[in-house]
């Protein structure tokens, strides 16, 4: 009759000693908001813009930031300092990713993969294919969709964002928007594949779509694993896995997204009708090239690194090319210096090359500041730490997750003064400040291996749009201007919502070579 009450003391006695190492750990953690009682910070845990949330507690916590969950734990990183330290120095102990990130968009997602066998290859393919003298190949394919680009808001300007949007989904607000002639999605498929974008529906951008609403239904799942990973193991019926469902639910879309174009090109190279892309340059139906023999493995990472370019890169110029719309629509004088460099430098009318560029430096600068203000990714993507690390004295404990406060680091006044401030000058000059390309584009072993590539495309639109084009506050039914009211979509990838604009052309001769 004893045991039940020894059983009951011995599990206090676990509980309790269990609960006092978590303590004495949590001691050692850098600072961060009181916790509750085994829940944590979970009251705390801001639900809209969490990046200023964080940022406005490195003010009383200091840089490095942390929050607990029930036993889980998050460091959040708001100084260049400590991301630099962290991410970039010791990126061999900083690089793998979180398991609920890996599960909600497949593990072999190249973002969201672990540090596994296969992540080398990842990264090593990715980085030839698109490294700046890789991507010379692509040059043709990136000013013919430039060309649609300008066609279109020469024809619609009131359609400016379908035009360089995605994804329908990244921002809900438009969901009647067609995305056919998408610039971002086109140069994406065309550089990834050798596909050409044509329809109005068209079929792979449609199927991307889905897939990326699939991604955002899974990612707004009750994934109780993250917190308790025990809940894996449950079967798929049990009411608390859900999440079990919503993967089984999503996962034909998920496997069509990147089978189904690879398919085509597949086909299209075996045809002898590809167009070059990055799938022509490493698919070889019967040889080897360089180290990447054509086997099942070579191919399926084949398949997934294609996929990278458009998952990984074209949501993100997107939200890139909406946001230098809504400055140039509030920052007229950045746009008069900037439209007077280019015409300087074309008075004839034609359109700029990547060429121009080193012409062209306030026009860069503004990609910067663009980039810099408006950071497309606030939070970048969850970093997971692989063992126990000590920095300025704190345990940073293995398996923590490590974030990147972004839009903290582009706005630390002691990296950017008046960093609220639009001012493209600053990174001008003979003493410009830091270039904000170290910090928007990832950090370590998981920098965008995609970034050249999504720098030329944004300077080919900011500054042929620049050329063909003067940006303005929208006008109401009585002609009066008006003032925009900025806010942020909150997710991995914001976007400016309720954004409009009054774009007009510049000269006739200008909208002639367009349209001819």
């Amino acid at each position: 009759m004893q045991t039940v009450p020894l059983l009951v003391l011995l599990l206090l006695v676990l509980s309790a000693v269990l609960y006092r190492r978590l303590w004495s750990k949590h001691n050692l953690l850098p600072p961060g908001p009181p916790v509750r009682f085994l829940t944590g910070n979970l009251h705390q845990r801001p639900t809209s813009q969490p990046w200023l949330t964080y940022a406005d507690w490195s003010k009383q916590y200091g840089p490095v930031v942390t929050l607990r969950t029930f036993h889980k734990t998050e460091i959040i990183l708001n100084s260049a300092r400590s991301a630099l330290d962290l991410l970039d120095a010791r990126s061999a102990v900083y690089s793998d990713r979180p398991v609920s990130g890996r599960i909600i968009a497949r593990s072999s997602m190249f973002q969201l993969s672990s540090m596994d066998a296969r992540f080398p290859q990842y990264r090593r393919m990715l980085l030839a294919g698109l490294n700046r003298r890789a991507t010379q190949r692509y040059r043709a394919a990136q000013e013919q969709q430039l060309t649609v680009l300008l066609r279109g808001l020469a024809k619609d300007p009131e359609a400016f964002l379908a035009l360089i949007q995605t994804y329908v989904c990244v921002c809900p607000s438009l969901v009647s928007l067609p995305t056919a002639h998408s610039y971002v999605a086109a140069i994406a498929l065309r550089i990834a594949y050798g596909y050409q974008v044509s329809a109005e529906k068209d079929r792979f951008v449609t199927l991307i779509e889905s897939a990326s609403r699939a991604i955002i239904a899974l990612r707004q799942s009750p994934f109780y694993f993250e917190l308790f990973p025990f809940l894996r193991f449950l079967p798929s019926w049990f009411p608390l896995a859900e999440f079990k469902r919503a993967v089984a639910k999503h996962k034909p879309v998920m496997d069509a997204m990147v089978s189904v174009p690879f398919n085509w090109a597949k086909t299209k190279i075996e045809s002898g009708s590809h167009e070059e892309s990055f799938f022509s340059h490493h698919f070889r139906p019967d040889e080897s090239v360089g180290d990447v023999p054509q086997g099942e493995e070579e191919r399926e990472i084949l398949k997934w690194t294609s996929a990278a370019i458009y998952v990984g890169g074209a949501h993100t110029t997107t939200s890139a090319i909406a946001s230098f719309f809504l400055l140039m629509s509030t920052h007229p004088a950045a746009q008069q210096t900037a439209q007077a460099e280019i015409d300087r430098i074309v008075g004839n009318g034609r359109l700029l090359t990547l060429d121009d560029q080193k012409h062209l430096p306030y026009v860069t600068a503004v990609l910067k500041e663009t980039l810099r203000w408006a950071p497309v990714a606030p939070l970048g993507l969850p970093h997971k730490v692989t063992r126990d690390d000590i920095y300025d004295g704190y345990l940073i404990p293995k398996g923590t997750t490590v974030i990147a406060n972004i839009w903290a680091i582009t706005h630390d006044p002691e990296v950017y003064p008046n960093p609220f401030v639009f001012d493209p000058a600053r990174h001008l000059g003979e003493t410009p400040q830091r270039d904000p390309f170290d910090f928007v584009f990832g950090y370590g072993r998981r920098v965008c291996p995609g970034a050249t590539l999504a720098e030329e495309s944004l300077f080919l639109a900011i500054a042929n749009i620049l050329a063909a084009f003067s940006i303005a506050k929208a006008h109401d039914a009585e002609g009066k201007e008006v003032e925009p009211n900025v806010e942020w979509r909150t997710a991995t990838v914001t976007f400016p919502t309720n954004l409009r604009c009054l774009i007009v052309p510049r000269s006739p001769d200008m909208l002639a070579s367009i349209t001819m």
